[in-house]
């Protein structure tokens, strides 16, 4: 079976399943320090003339400078855009947390649309909709070579009404087709309770504009209900990411020092290597502060962090930071891989280009791209093992994906094709007759393990090797510190 050649979530039309930590900025025309290659634009130009004048049918200049727009930016690596107009619209509804759609995350691969893994509470997930599953048909329209864009394109409307999937799974004999009902998907950021007597749970499944105000909401309330926690679980499974600044705040509310250091980039421009600190600037810039009055147990309760190969972006942030000051034992298994940060730059009131300008480390200077953040602790997600890392797409195994800085190709040798299908057929088979895991509830394997290691119980370890190799050495990033340009969301409408 192929890799996965592209990745994003129904909902948002575009690479944002793992989304960016977005800077915004104004478009300004900046000297491209080179010479302009006169002789490709002049094909270029030729090539748009003989479109007009030779294609069997008439094509407008919008479209033409779009797609050519959009195909130079896309070239560049997975995460990097031109946004036209709707797919702007639908980015500033992704990150305020709300949009249109199914919920599911999704990837091409091999011509067919496969979900990556069904979002919590919406109506896919609902549906029974299974990762691994692949999408033949939508409303009976095949999508065999149908691009991403396209088929999220189909399976977004108004909310309310519904779209027909055709649904393949690997194991079954015939396809089967399930109606699923469109509605506006609110994402909840965070969520928490007491797993029992002493033992905390603070989950957040997206790093939104109202991140650092829900959990330190949710934080309260848990010291509230029981003011002497003995252990407190961050779960940051299948978190595919978000806003930079949520990751900021989420770190900063566990970390003792408000000027430790959280997180550092590094790209080609001067303003692209910044620093920043858990200090309020950097993770608000209005109302009060929204990490002031937090208990003070909040910043040495024992914790575990709950990562898995969903964890991208922002949750590698904020894991990197935690188990980079050993605030934090990290559980699970090898995170995404998303260590890139995305600028918005604005071409018009109505569209834009986010781009890829800089690389993550964490605060000892390991870089997050293509590697991500591997555990202290390998727990598998089930006693039996974890069926799913094979049908994973991480980071690495996107085309164009971009490197981790000092990376040579990729980050480990291609296993053999037989090998790699007949791993895939069994995990289908373990992952058939399941049902969606339920984070936080009884039968949450990780989580109980979590909870033996909170009480010096032997901790049940994954049984299998890793996959990926572990992250180079940690290394110091040269440059002073740097205050960052402001980061702003968009306004909510």
């Amino acid at each position: 079976m192929g890799k996965a050649k592209n990745i994003g979530l129904i909902g948002l039309g575009m690479v944002a399943g793992v989304a960016a930590s977005f800077q915004f900025s104004a478009h300004a025309q900046k000297d491209v320090g080179s010479p302009l290659p006169l002789d490709e634009l002049r094909q270029l130009a030729d090539v748009y003339g003989l479109i007009k004048t030779d294609y069997v049918e008439p094509v407008s200049d919008k479209k033409l400078l779009s797609e050519a727009i959009g195909g130079m930016v896309a070239s560049l690596d997975p995460h990097s855009v031109y946004l036209d107009q709707k797919a702007y619209k639908e980015m500033k509804e992704a990150v305020q947390g709300k949009f249109v759609g199914v919920g599911i995350e999704v990837a091409s691969e091999d011509g067919y649309v496969k979900v990556v893994a069904p979002i919590e509470d919406t109506p896919a997930h609902k549906a029974g909709i299974k990762s691994g599953d692949l999408i033949t048909r939508i409303d009976n329209v095949p999508v065999r070579n149908m691009s991403l864009d396209e088929a999220i394109k189909r399976m977004r409307g108004k909310a309310g009404s519904k779209v027909t999937l055709t649904i393949a799974r690997r194991g079954e004999d015939r396809p089967w087709v399930v109606p699923v009902q469109r509605q506006e998907i609110v994402v909840q950021s965070v969520k928490a309770r007491m797993i029992e007597p002493g033992y905390a749970w603070l989950r957040v499944s997206q790093f939104q504009e109202n991140t650092v105000e829900e959990l330190a909401k949710k934080a309260k309330a848990l010291y509230a209900e029981n003011p002497e926690i003995k252990g407190l679980v961050l779960d940051l499974r299948n978190d595919p990411g978000g806003l930079l600044p949520g990751a900021i705040g989420v770190s900063a509310a566990f970390l003792p020092q408000p000027e430790q250091l959280i997180v550092s980039t590094k790209g080609q421009l001067p303003d692209s290597n910044q620093q920043f600190y858990g200090r309020r600037e950097f993770y608000s810039q209005r109302g009060a502060d929204p990490l002031a009055g937090l208990p003070a147990g909040l910043k040495t309760v024992p914790m575990v962090v709950l990562v898995n190969g969903g964890s991208a972006s922002a949750s590698e942030i904020v894991a990197g930071a935690l188990q980079d000051y050993k605030r934090a034992i990290i559980m699970g298994s090898q995170t995404f891989g998303k260590g890139s940060v995305q600028t918005l730059r604005q071409l018009s009131p109505d569209t834009a280009v986010k781009l890829t300008t800089a690389r993550y480390y964490t605060p000892k200077g390991r870089p997050i791209q293509a590697t991500g953040i591997v555990p202290d602790m390998r727990v598998d997600e089930t006693p039996e093992g974890d069926a799913l890392a094979v049908l994973r797409v991480r980071e690495a195994d996107l085309q164009r994906h971009l490197a981790s800085e000092g990376e040579a190709g990729k980050t480990q040798a291609a296993k053999d094709q037989k090998e790699a299908l007949d791993a895939q057929q069994r995990a289908i088979a373990q992952l058939k007759d399941r049902k969606p895991l339920d984070y936080g509830s009884k039968d949450d394997f990780q989580l109980a393990q979590a909870i033996k290691h909170f009480k010096g119980q032997p901790v049940q370890l994954a049984k299998s090797e890793p996959e990926a190799e572990k992250p180079a050495a940690p290394k110091t990033l040269p440059g002073t510190e740097q205050k960052p340009p402001e980061i702003k969301a968009p306004a909510k409408k």
